[in-house]
């Protein structure tokens, strides 16, 4: 709506970032359900990979959740030449420190370089603890299977790809530079827990060659990060110091933001958990008229009562795994786009102990 666009190298960034996060989620998930159906090994295996990627965050924007690195117009800075590393402490011998270091003497760049070069045997690890696992497999084959009919088949594209008919929007409505990329989108068989699970693990090594050919093409492409557009981004500190001009747009910027075009729209992505969009009104003031945050979560959970019919109490802990629900948001999203929301959720709830009893 302020038809801006952020500049090439930015755009390669985020994407290579989003793939990041969705290797975040999908480890979180994998490790949380494995602990929620009895696997606990996996959990560990999966969060020590995790903790690399954090420190990923954490290097270009100072944290390592909840990170404010995306800005509009582009990118809060480039990719940094130096990874923070490890101090020797009373905890950590000066020899351990070196070791957990080896990875870090270089860039961003060269960090991850080495992260997705050892993920898909990690991958491969993950497999052969779970894939073939006999108690792995009676917890979740043929549990909660779903069919192309269901009541709330457009939910999400995640659930798409559960029974075979997957559209994934990073290919069939790309954004960003997903269209200059070569990866698959993963497509599963059975629409059960088992398959939704075979899912996420392939997923996990597309975004490895996400991160790969983004990595690639940031190392041989210079260039700015962020639109030269004071009226979008703020100016340097150091130009705020000698120049009234970039002064009066730093305290307007901070104090009353900026006023986007009168107009609505719709936009998605693929996020790891489903599509998420956002549906935006402007009247042309700094602040949104209309504003709803579409999270997948609460279409997902819709489903839960039909997906567990006919299963035992015990199931509905595999099948929420495999959901991937965020239930603090699925639940505001409810109450927000519904306010009869919130109460549907609880009624269901109690309806499943009651029926427990």
């Amino acid at each position: 709506m302020l038809g801006i666009e952020p500049p090439i190298r930015a755009q390669y960034i985020r994407v290579m970032f989003d793939e990041i996060t969705r290797v975040l989620n999908h480890l979180m998930w994998l490790g949380a359900h494995g602990l929620d159906i009895g696997a606990m090994t996996v959990f560990l295996l999966a969060f020590k990979e995790r903790e690399d990627l954090m420190d990923c965050y954490e290097a270009v924007s100072g944290t390592r959740m909840h990170a404010t690195y995306y800005r509009p117009g582009g990118v809060y800075r480039d990719l940094p030449e130096t990874m923070p590393k490890y101090q020797a402490s009373k905890w950590r011998s000066v020899k351990d420190a070196a070791r957990l270091n080896e990875a870090r003497s270089g860039s961003l760049l060269d960090f991850i370089d080495e992260f997705i070069g050892r993920f898909p045997a990690a991958i491969n690890e993950y497999e052969t603890l779970l894939t073939d696992n006999r108690i792995w497999k009676q917890r979740t084959v043929n549990i909660a299977v779903v069919t192309p009919g269901g009541r709330w088949r457009s939910a999400s594209p995640v659930y798409a790809a559960w029974f075979g008919r997957r559209v994934g929007s990073a290919q069939k409505q790309p954004y960003e530079v997903y269209a200059d990329l070569d990866f698959d989108i993963p497509v599963g068989v059975g629409g059960d827990c088992y398959a939704r699970y075979l899912v996420r693990i392939e997923e996990m090594r597309q975004s490895n060659r996400i991160i790969k050919q983004c990595a690639d093409w940031l190392r041989v492409n210079p260039g700015p990060v962020m639109l030269d557009d004071r009226k979008v981004r703020p100016p340097r500190r150091a130009e705020m110091k000698g120049d009234m001009e970039s002064l009066i747009h730093h305290f307007k910027l901070f104090t009353e933001g900026y006023n986007v075009p009168e107009g609505e729209t719709y936009a998605a992505v693929e996020a790891p958990k489903g599509e998420f969009g956002v549906y935006l009104i402007s009247d042309g003031a700094n602040k949104p008229y209309r504003l709803k945050c579409r999270a997948p979560g609460f279409a997902h959970l819709a489903a839960l009562e039909e997906m567990t019919q006919g299963h035992m109490l015990a199931d509905v802990v595999a099948v929420i795994g495999t959901q991937d629900i965020v239930f603090g948001r699925s639940i505001a999203d409810g109450a927000c786009g519904n306010n009869r929301g919130r109460w549907s959720v609880r009624a269901w709830l109690r309806r499943q102990g009651a029926a427990a009893q």
